[in-house]
């Protein structure tokens, strides 16, 4: 994710009992919790309830030849093998892999889509229309869907979260003497580097290479206009000058992790958009919970308001204040219309985005299905990414038909599964049980009155989610970040990211105040849809941290900080990538991607264990990212023969098509955000 400016502490205001502190008395009783009802104790119940599956290949394919055929009892362990050694930390110019892996760059920024673009320009000359048309900025979550059930052609969906002005304009942005943007090209450019980007990728001669003028190719951008769907769809509160009747929203922003959907539609998570938007008159309730800015936006687009070239207030649009006689003639609502999952087809190039408001409206980061059962719900799973945040889950009102995996009509699945639901915020106990707490009109608050008190409408609880969830007493988290799902066991991990601003409460989900190094949770659902079990897989530290510190005995071979990308392919692998945010984990390493094999961990009774000082070896580092970099995003092939990974703002990276080779010294480059492919020379499955 990117480095936010605000302080969350600022926005949470509940007295909810957070995480840390439920953890701390956690860990205490976690011997006693294993013998119980804990997570380990759940191994053989997993499967049932609303336990999830993979969140990697696209279902509506078929499964590779190296997939377990079914079986009337499905397997809750992995036979999976890390076939790799674990490889040292880097400091380079340059990506690392393992001995007989090559890596290589794949859809840099600027690679023209179609022949509207000019090709990328290394002094930084290309144009707003340039942009439009070609790979944006900052790549983030990623995923790969097949064309005609193959392996080596298909569509690469990548995020763009955020952009770097000085990398984009030759100059950096042109400001005047108040510190105004005086370009509109500039600025249009870079609401065109954010966004989607939809990009027909060949295998060819052992080489990934982008297909230019596919008609797949597209881009969705800050600007591009969308359909709104859900509980706030036709609502006042999505009224504009744009779309008086609430319908539609204008582009989607800080796209930072993904999801995919049974039906084949890819999902992108608005992220930490609230700064993109300023309001200079007085803070509804819902706006001061999110953290809409009352001094300026992020890039300075809002100054351009009523210039002459202005086109349908495109720039107008970001200051929200108040000021016509009524929603209908400003734009005091277009903030409403941001922080949502959105759902793309990408293999039907003509159709048009679509906002889920059901699925909840906060800072988005991943969302996750859960395991499918013919005639059960869907589950949903999101993370906020912000220290103090929650997690959420949705729950479908449709029941899963498997014939809807195979749909054409693929938003219209959407529209079934997405669009009616309740929504779920989660609560941790120490006792390592859990409740998720639905956030319904008549769900009890923790002064014993109900969310009816607060809010007229469901519409109005999903528009200020995070305050609907304050009032039910969900339990504050260390950054809430991606979640995914072990294919064999169903369990779910969720990553946390960190917290340093946690300094005197903790809980047994959140058990270290000044969390530096951040951990990964996991849990299984219970038979009601408002129960589960959880326990902690593995903590964040360095090396020569204490034992309060490495909990789960990490050596320099697989130590890190901050996880963040989390994903599972259908081997069972578990690929974690890093948003490194500690000093003494960065001096050693850039930021990597590591791989394990949860299933696999059980002790005698196999029973699901956490990463300790006897397993830890199982957890493998598989790649480090160039200098200044963060590894994010993960894609892989049905054939398991390529990885794909996302390198986010690196410092002076790519030198060349070959992705490990070093910039050399002394060399300083324009640097090119990109997607890294992963293969093992011999043409094998990646990572056994």
């Amino acid at each position: 994710m990117s480095k936010a400016t605000f302080d969350p502490t600022k926005y949470n205001k509940s007295n909810n009992v957070p995480f840390a502190t439920v953890m701390e008395n956690h860990l205490s009783r976690r011997d006693f919790v294993k013998r119980g009802l804990g997570l380990s104790a759940m191994t053989a119940f997993a499967g049932t309830g609303l336990a999830a599956c993979s969140s990697d290949n696209d279902s509506s394919t078929p499964p590779p030849t190296t997939t377990p055929p079914p079986a009337e009892t499905p397997p809750t362990k992995s036979s999976a093998v890390l076939g790799f050694d674990s490889i040292t930390g880097s400091k380079l110019d340059a990506v690392a892999v393992p001995a007989g892996y090559s890596a290589y760059v794949l859809a840099p920024w600027g690679t023209p889509l179609n022949s509207k673009a000019n090709a990328w320009k290394e002094d930084g000359s290309n144009t707003a229309v340039d942009q439009e048309n070609a790979v944006g900025m900052h790549h983030d979550g990623m995923h790969f869907f097949p064309l005609n059930d193959a392996a080596d052609d298909g569509l690469l969906c990548i995020n763009h979260e955020y952009i770097n002005q000085n990398a984009l304009h030759p100059m950096g942005p042109t400001l005047d003497a108040n510190g105004k943007r005086t370009v509109i090209d500039e600025v249009r450019k870079e609401i065109n580097a954010h966004g989607i980007s939809v990009v027909r990728i060949q295998l060819k001669d052992n080489m990934w290479q982008v297909v230019e003028n596919d008609s797949h190719n597209r881009r969705f951008t800050g600007a591009t206009v969308m359909d709104v769907a859900g509980p706030l769809a036709y609502t006042s509160y999505l009224e504009t000058r744009y779309s008086p009747d609430g319908s539609q929203a204008r582009g989607t922003l800080n796209n930072c992790g993904n999801g995919y959907t049974p039906w084949g539609t890819y999902l992108t998570c608005e992220e930490n958009w609230p700064g993109y938007f300023v309001s200079h008159g007085t803070l509804t309730e819902d706006q001061s919970r999110i953290g809409i800015s009352t001094s300026d936006t992020r890039y300075g687009w809002n100054h351009l308001a009523g210039n002459d070239e202005e086109r349908l207030d495109e720039f107008a649009r970001f200051d929200i204040t108040p000021t016509g006689s009524s929603a209908a003639n400003d734009y005091r609502n277009e903030a409403n219309g941001h922080g949502y999952i959105v759902e793309i087809d990408p293999y039907n190039p003509h159709s048009r985005a679509v906002k889920r408001t059901a699925l909840g409206r906060f800072r988005h980061e991943g969302c996750t299905f859960g395991k499918l059962e013919a005639g059960k719900p869907i589950t949903f799973y999101s993370g906020h990414d912000s220290r103090f945040e929650y997690l959420y889950k949705f729950v479908s009102d449709a029941v899963w038909d498997e014939a809807d995996a195979n749909a054409t009509n693929r938003l219209a699945m959407g529209d079934k599964y997405m669009n009616s639901g309740t929504l779920y915020v989660a609560k941790f106990s120490e006792d390592g049980v859990g409740a998720w707490l639905p956030l319904t009109l008549d769900s009890t608050t923790t002064d014993g009155n109900t969310l009816a008190d607060s809010f007229d409408s469901v519409a109005a609880i999903i528009l200020n989610t995070a305050g609907a969830a304050d009032l039910v007493g969900a339990t504050p988290m260390d950054r809430p970040e991606w979640a995914a799902v072990d294919p064999f066991t169903g369990s779910v991990y969720l990553t946390l990211t960190n917290n340093t601003k946690r300094t005197d409460d903790t809980n047994p989900a959140n058990p270290r105040l000044n969390n530096s190094f951040g951990h990964i949770i996991r849990w299984d659902e219970g038979e009601e849809a408002t129960e589960f079990n959880w326990d902690i897989f593995v903590f964040g530290a360095p090396t020569d941290a204490d034992e309060e510190t490495n909990i789960s005995g990490l050596n320099d071979l697989n130590q890190f900080a901050s996880p963040d990308g989390l994903a599972f392919d259908q081997r069972g692998i578990m690929w974690v990538q890093t948003d490194n945010g500690a000093d003494e984990v960065e001096e050693y390493t850039n930021d990597q991607m590591l791989a394990i094999v949860p299933s696999t961990l059980v002790d005698e009774d196999d029973n699901q264990q956490v990463v300790s000082a006897d397993n830890q070896s199982e957890l493998k580092r598989f790649f480090v990212g160039p200098n200044g970099c963060e590894v994010t995003g993960f894609a892989i092939t049905s054939d398991y023969s390529t990885v794909f990974a996302n390198i986010q703002h690196p410092s002076n990276w790519p030198y060349s098509s070959n992705a490990a080779e070093e910039t050399p010294a002394g060399m300083t480059l324009r640097p090119r955000d990109a997607t890294v492919v992963i293969r093992k020379n011999d043409g094998g499955e990646v990572g056994v």
